[in-house]
């Protein structure tokens, strides 16, 4: 049986002291959750103090972001033995804003990814449909078409250490949420394509999560449904009670 996830993506929100704060209050009240799985991605420049502050708890650190070389002359990057050597289990990798902003592929992703799980980290992979793409039917087509890009030539082995999130660009900061139907079809979907590239066992295996403006009173409802395995929670991981409240309406029903 698969291990609820709830991950927590700070963006570019919060200073030091606020994001320790923080940091402790999760780490505290995450150790009286139990069956579930636990993570913050605070910004870069916190790694480390946040780190600190998670440390001997249940809560895993992840990064935002990384770059695909080990080392060398990449101005303002970070490379995976950076974000371990800080203590980082976790990064998030080709989230919509980093695509969509940023201008990242599906290829920058992949380089990305297998990186990642060369030197030991968890990707979580974002997936997900414009508002456009979704009006015109075209999500089924598109999240393929990532699924295939950013996950390219990962073995078995590869593709059980990766964790994918399914966020719908629409549902992103935006208060809307895919319906508890939208977002299982889709994770459906994604796992019907593990299953098809990989076998039964992968399929099984491999976590998807769900990302878009979940909270406390759409949890419950979203994470019941059979393939979906966790969220990916953006403003409502920027408070201990809010974020830790999703996991607990998760797992009450």
């Amino acid at each position: 049986m698969r291990r609820l996830f709830i991950a927590g993506n700070w963006k570019m929100n919060l200073l030091r002291e606020d994001a320790v704060a923080l940091a402790e209050a999760v780490a505290a009240k995450a150790d009286t959750v139990g069956m579930v799985d636990f993570a913050v991605c605070p910004p870069s420049v916190y790694l480390d103090a946040v780190g600190q502050a998670l440390r001997g708890s249940k809560v895993g650190l992840g990064a935002q972001n990384m770059y695909h070389e080990a080392k060398g002359a990449f101005t303002g990057e970070l490379s995976a033995a950076m974000l371990l050597d800080v203590g980082c289990q976790y990064v998030i990798l080709g989230h919509s804003e980093r695509r969509h902003i940023l201008g990242e592929t599906d290829l920058d992703v992949n380089r990305k990814v297998k990186a990642a799980i060369a030197a030991g980290l968890s990707p979580i992979v974002c997936v997900g449909e414009t508002l456009a793409q979704r009006e015109a039917e075209e999500t089924l087509q598109l999240i393929s078409s990532q699924f295939r890009g950013s996950l390219a030539d990962l073995t078995e082995d590869d593709m059980q250490k990766v964790v994918i999130a399914y966020e719908p660009v629409w549902a992103i900061g935006t208060g809307r949420t895919a319906s508890p139907e939208q977002a299982e079809q889709v994770h459906a979907d994604l796992r019907q394509m593990l299953k098809d590239q990989y076998n039964t066992a992968v399929a099984d295996t491999v976590r998807i999560q769900y990302g878009g403006s979940v909270n406390e009173g759409n949890a419950a409802s979203l994470l019941s449904q059979p393939n979906i395995d966790g969220a990916l929670v953006g403003g409502a991981s920027l408070k201990a009670d809010s974020f830790l409240a999703i996991a607990i309406k998760a797992i009450s029903g």
